[in-house]
């Protein structure tokens, strides 16, 4: 599979606790750089408080959101550009395309594996003149800051006004803001999304090798997505696991695409036994780890049987001499005889292992079950080993994964199939007494009708994404 960037967004409930830990060196042990859109701090300050106060006048349940959190994960390749210039030019885009404040910093974990952004942000604006309401009569609030509508509800038994109440009379100023209300586009679920298209695009611009660019990864594909290790994270184990088990699933869909299974079929088992199955098991179980790795290899089982049952196209032929469509053919020929090759390993000699295992037993049979256990484990590395392979032999020749190249195969198989029953059609009419109508076919170039075809599948994409789709329930969609 491609390498796809990680953008992921939360919610701040304090947010000037936040921007004095993200831009501290004490507090980080690898901190390169830091920015503010604005010099006087006091906005944060402001804007916590207006969120605060508008928090207890409605009333709302839940915690207090002050602002929110982009965490922007760089290449490789940022640790050599000057990371002030990184920091403010990532920044300062953000702030050009949504008009809203932001203070950032560029971190390496504890580990110097992940080299990040910290971008916070304001969800709303500072309005040009404070407004400022007046009371046109006496306004009554309670003890917990919630306005009232009679004197009545904020008075004791004693007929006093009720300690911590708060009474607004006439003319008074009863509230006041410094802040618009919170711009709804944020909260949009399609905001995210492009915020990924807009940073993945801003990363690449920098990076001159194509196939080290970035994908922002597509939730209706045949893969599952990893999810990412944060720094101290105590539940590093699991995620591993967890993301061992997605990447079981994403090569054996690799697998079933080389042998001929369609993509929409793969498609259909992902959602049916993988994001349907771990929806109902939230709803049953509450969200448990281990079941969902259950859930994938079930899932993962299904293809393997697909896989098993489907016989592996055979080299195809073709008689127009098209040159693009000739590399692509060779490079198909290539991967399926390495599928070919996992396939007899994994459904051929690895059964054959097992079965032996299981029927050699006894008292003096250690040494012969230590030997077979050694030579399954083998077996399954080589495997997995190879089916590695797969994408990487795609990537050479510029293809992000197995999925992107096989679209493009088969669109260029079935430009090729129209125009031979193009061209039969034409030289039957010229072998017969009638001049023909038409001029014959031109043999246009595949590269050109598959630009055309790309745009199209990247628009149908994007409408998909605006789409509802199943969710993932331990994965916020960062990759």
């Amino acid at each position: 599979m491609a390498r796809h960037s990680f953008i992921q967004m939360s919610k701040l409930s304090n947010v000037k606790g936040r921007i004095s830990y993200i831009s501290d060196p004490k507090r980080q042990e690898y901190l390169y750089a830091t920015f503010s859109t604005r010099e006087d701090m006091t906005f944060w300050d402001d804007l916590a408080k207006e969120c605060q106060e508008e928090f207890r006048r409605y009333g709302t349940e839940g915690k207090c959101i002050e602002a929110r959190e982009l965490i922007i994960a760089l290449p490789e390749e940022y640790t050599q550009f000057d990371p002030d210039r990184v920091l403010r030019e990532f920044t300062e885009q953000f702030k050009k395309r949504y008009d809203v404040e932001c203070v950032s910093a560029l971190h390496h974990n504890k580990t110097k594996k992940n080299y990040h952004i910290h971008l916070i942000f304001s969800e709303r604006r500072l309005l040009p003149e404070p407004d400022i309401k007046l009371a046109t009569r006496s306004v009554f609030y309670d003890e917990s800051g919630k306005r009232v509508r009679t004197k009545k509800e904020i008075t004791g038994e004693d007929g006093q006004i009720r300690e911590g109440c708060t009474v607004i009379k006439k003319g008074e100023a009863y509230e006041s803001h410094l802040f618009s209300q919170k711009d709804e586009v944020f909260k949009d679920k399609l905001f995210l999304d492009e915020v990924k298209q807009f940073y993945t695009a801003l990363i690449n611009r920098h990076i001159h090798d194509p196939e080290r660019h970035l994908m922002v990864f597509d939730p209706n594909s045949i893969y599952l997505p990893t999810k990412k290790i944060g720094k101290n994270n105590p539940k590093a184990a699991e995620i591993e696991a967890d993301n061992a088990a997605r990447q079981d699933w994403n090569r054996m869909a690799d697998m079933a695409l080389v042998s001929g299974i369609a993509e929409a079929k793969i498609i259909e088992i992902k959602n049916e036994h993988v994001y349907n199955e771990a929806s109902r098991s939230v709803q049953k179980h509450g969200w448990l780890p281990g079941l969902f790795r259950g859930i994938i290899q079930k899932a993962k089982e299904i293809l393997m049987g697909l896989i098993r049952e489907t016989e592996i196209p055979p080299k195809s032929t073709i008689s127009v001499d098209m040159e693009e469509y000739r590399k692509m053919q060779k490079l198909m020929v290539k991967v399926q005889d390495e599928a070919r090759a996992i396939k007899q390993l994994m459904h051929g000699e690895l059964p054959k292992l097992e079965k032996q295992l299981a029927e050699t037993t006894g008292l003096f049979k250690g040494k012969e079950r230590k030997a077979l256990s050694e030579k399954i484990t083998k077996t399954q590395q080589e495997i997995d080993r190879r089916m590695d392979r797969l994408p990487g032999m795609l990537k050479e020749y510029g293809y992000p994964d197995v999925q992107a190249f096989k679209r493009l195969y088969d669109n260029a198989t079935a430009l090729v199939e129209q125009y031979n029953r193009d061209l039969a059609t034409w030289e039957q009419q010229v072998s017969g007494k009638d001049k023909p109508k038409q001029k014959p076919p031109e043999k246009e170039s595949i590269r050109k009708k598959l630009r055309e075809m790309d745009a199209e599948d990247k628009r149908r994409n994007a409408q998909r994404r605006q789409e509802p789709r199943p969710r993932s329930y331990d994965y916020d969609r960062g990759r």
